[in-house]
């Protein structure tokens, strides 16, 4: 039974589409998923499945989601090797000033066109560092988030694919909960 991260975009910002996370792990009991962890309020769950198409487990928990809570969040997955994959093409990997909670990893539903690249690439983006790679963007903000320049509406607006992002300590924790989950098998 293959082992998936699930991140859900836009679920507990600012008082908006609100899911407490035991919630959700019950809805993901509930669709016949096992193992379910939640990993802090902002819609992240890591679960196995007997499902074997994986490409439309995103649609079937969208529309769970919108049944039980009333609106549909964007969902992503990847599964344990394409977030390992992930933490291996971390372009910032070999330096030593980036913080942790200052980097950020947006991960697409889908590739993004070459002309979204380049819309994003043309944007001011100050002191930020952007890096693109397959389905996920590589985002340090030196100043922090709040802080940035580069708003994360430009980058949606930009991208044109649904896109949520999650900063390095929570992917790396989300891939040792996959991992642990994977080797209980």
């Amino acid at each position: 039974m293959p082992v998936v991260i699930s991140l859900l975009r836009g679920v507990n910002v600012v008082g908006r589409n609100q899911i407490k996370m035991d919630q959700l792990r019950a809805l993901y009991e509930s669709l016949k998923f096992t193992g379910c962890q939640t990993y802090i309020n902002s819609g992240n769950v890591v679960f196995s499945t007997r499902e074997r198409s994986l490409a439309a487990l995103p649609a079937r928990i969208e529309k769970a989601i919108e049944r039980k809570f009333g609106f549909r969040p964007s969902v992503i997955h990847r599964t344990v090797g394409e977030l390992r994959d992930v933490i291996a093409r971390n372009p910032f990997a070999r330096r030593s000033d980036i913080h942790p909670s200052k980097f950020l990893v947006g991960f697409m539903a889908a590739d993004a066109s070459a002309e979204a690249c380049a819309k994003l690439r043309a944007i001011n983006v100050g002191p930020e560092e952007v890096h693109f790679a397959g389905r996920e963007l590589y985002i340090y903000f030196p100043n922090g988030v709040g802080q940035a320049e580069l708003s994360w509406s430009s980058i949606d607006r930009a991208m044109k694919v649904p896109i949520t992002g999650r900063n390095w300590n929570t992917i790396t924790r989300l891939l040792a909960m996959a991992e642990a989950l994977e080797s209980s098998k």
